[in-house]
Protein backbone atom coordinates (compact mmCIF):
# COMPACT_ATOMS: atom_id res chain seq x y z
CA UNK A 1 0.00 0.00 0.00
CA UNK A 2 1.12 3.40 -1.00
CA UNK A 3 0.69 6.46 1.24
CA UNK A 4 -0.95 8.03 -1.57
CA UNK A 5 -4.06 5.89 0.33
CA UNK A 6 -3.49 6.63 3.89
CA UNK A 7 -5.76 8.94 5.50
CA UNK A 8 -3.13 12.10 7.10
CA UNK A 9 -2.80 13.50 10.52
CA UNK A 10 -1.87 17.17 12.06
CA UNK A 11 -1.10 16.56 16.01
CA UNK A 12 -1.92 20.53 17.16
CA UNK A 13 -0.18 21.03 20.50
CA UNK A 14 0.83 24.78 21.64
CA UNK A 15 4.60 23.51 22.53
CA UNK A 16 6.33 22.61 19.06
CA UNK A 17 8.29 20.19 21.45
CA UNK A 18 5.04 18.42 22.76
CA UNK A 19 3.18 18.01 18.83
CA UNK A 20 7.19 16.77 17.47
CA UNK A 21 7.50 14.01 20.47
CA UNK A 22 3.87 12.76 20.03
CA UNK A 23 4.26 12.33 16.48
CA UNK A 24 7.50 10.91 17.19
CA UNK A 25 6.09 8.22 19.96
CA UNK A 26 2.82 7.70 17.65
CA UNK A 27 5.30 6.67 14.37
CA UNK A 28 7.30 4.62 16.88
CA UNK A 29 4.18 2.63 18.03
CA UNK A 30 3.14 2.24 14.53
CA UNK A 31 5.14 -0.64 13.52
CA UNK A 32 6.64 -1.29 10.82
CA UNK A 33 3.81 -1.03 8.30
CA UNK A 34 3.75 1.90 5.83
CA UNK A 35 4.11 5.26 6.72
CA UNK A 36 1.47 7.44 7.56
CA UNK A 37 1.58 11.00 6.66
CA UNK A 38 1.67 12.68 9.75
CA UNK A 39 2.59 16.15 10.84
CA UNK A 40 3.44 18.21 13.65
CA UNK A 41 1.74 21.46 14.37
CA UNK A 42 2.91 23.32 17.38
CA UNK A 43 3.29 26.53 18.80
CA UNK A 44 3.93 29.39 17.39
CA UNK A 45 5.45 30.96 14.03
CA UNK A 46 8.23 32.69 16.13
CA UNK A 47 8.59 29.67 18.48
CA UNK A 48 6.41 30.69 21.21
CA UNK A 49 3.72 28.51 23.17
CA UNK A 50 0.09 28.82 21.41
CA UNK A 51 -0.95 27.91 18.05
CA UNK A 52 -1.01 29.33 14.76
CA UNK A 53 -3.25 28.98 11.95
CA UNK A 54 -0.67 29.57 9.05
CA UNK A 55 1.16 25.89 10.95
CA UNK A 56 -2.04 23.93 11.05
CA UNK A 57 -3.04 24.84 7.61
CA UNK A 58 0.56 23.94 5.93
CA UNK A 59 0.56 20.59 7.96
CA UNK A 60 -2.44 19.78 6.87
CA UNK A 61 -1.81 20.18 3.29
CA UNK A 62 1.49 18.51 3.79
CA UNK A 63 -0.09 15.20 4.88
CA UNK A 64 -3.24 15.37 2.72
CA UNK A 65 -2.95 12.41 -0.30
CA UNK A 66 -6.88 12.67 -1.14
CA UNK A 67 -8.27 10.35 1.75
CA UNK A 68 -8.97 13.10 4.46
CA UNK A 69 -6.73 14.31 7.20
CA UNK A 70 -7.47 14.13 10.75
CA UNK A 71 -6.45 16.68 12.80
CA UNK A 72 -5.93 15.92 16.83
CA UNK A 73 -5.12 18.83 19.08
CA UNK A 74 -3.86 19.05 22.90
CA UNK A 75 -5.96 22.11 24.66
CA UNK A 76 -9.06 24.53 24.15
CA UNK A 77 -7.61 27.27 22.23
CA UNK A 78 -5.96 24.73 19.68
CA UNK A 79 -9.50 23.75 19.24
CA UNK A 80 -11.06 27.15 18.69
CA UNK A 81 -7.92 27.67 15.59
CA UNK A 82 -8.72 24.41 13.85
CA UNK A 83 -12.66 24.82 13.91
CA UNK A 84 -11.83 28.44 12.74
CA UNK A 85 -10.04 27.12 10.05
CA UNK A 86 -12.70 24.81 9.16
CA UNK A 87 -15.72 27.15 9.32
CA UNK A 88 -13.08 29.08 6.68
CA UNK A 89 -14.41 26.69 4.01
CA UNK A 90 -11.21 26.60 1.87
CA UNK A 91 -8.16 26.69 4.69
CA UNK A 92 -7.53 22.69 5.43
CA UNK A 93 -7.61 20.06 2.64
CA UNK A 94 -11.40 18.91 1.66
CA UNK A 95 -11.91 15.78 4.06
CA UNK A 96 -10.10 17.33 6.38
CA UNK A 97 -11.91 16.50 10.50
CA UNK A 98 -11.38 17.62 13.92
CA UNK A 99 -10.86 14.93 16.18
CA UNK A 100 -12.19 14.63 19.41
CA UNK A 101 -10.00 12.24 21.11
CA UNK A 102 -6.79 12.26 23.79
CA UNK A 103 -4.02 13.86 22.35
CA UNK A 104 -1.53 11.30 23.01
CA UNK A 105 -3.01 8.07 23.31
CA UNK A 106 -5.67 9.72 20.73
CA UNK A 107 -2.47 10.17 18.00
CA UNK A 108 -1.13 6.93 18.83
CA UNK A 109 -4.54 4.70 17.93
CA UNK A 110 -4.96 7.27 14.86
CA UNK A 111 -1.75 6.46 13.63
CA UNK A 112 -1.93 2.92 13.77
CA UNK A 113 -5.36 2.51 12.35
CA UNK A 114 -4.17 4.77 9.85
CA UNK A 115 -1.23 2.37 8.57
CA UNK A 116 -3.32 0.05 8.14
CA UNK A 117 -5.08 1.69 5.55
CA UNK A 118 -8.35 2.18 7.12
CA UNK A 119 -10.66 4.88 5.84
CA UNK A 120 -11.33 8.34 7.83
CA UNK A 121 -14.50 7.33 9.71
CA UNK A 122 -12.30 4.35 10.98
CA UNK A 123 -9.39 6.49 12.29
CA UNK A 124 -11.05 9.62 13.73
CA UNK A 125 -13.40 5.74 15.83
CA UNK A 126 -9.81 4.46 16.50
CA UNK A 127 -8.93 7.82 18.10
CA UNK A 128 -11.97 8.80 19.93
CA UNK A 129 -12.18 5.16 21.29
CA UNK A 130 -8.81 6.04 23.34
CA UNK A 131 -10.90 7.99 25.61
CA UNK A 132 -12.23 4.44 26.98
CA UNK A 133 -8.39 3.34 27.73
CA UNK A 134 -8.64 2.19 31.23
CA UNK A 135 -4.90 2.58 33.32
CA UNK A 136 -6.49 1.21 36.51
Amino acid sequence: MSDTELVGIVLVSHSAQVAASVAELAKGLAGGGPEVPLAAAGGTEDGGLGTSSELIAAAAASVDRGAGVAVLTDLGSAVLTVKALLAEGDELPPGTRLVDAPFVEGAVAAVVTAATGADLAAVEAAAAEAYDYRKV
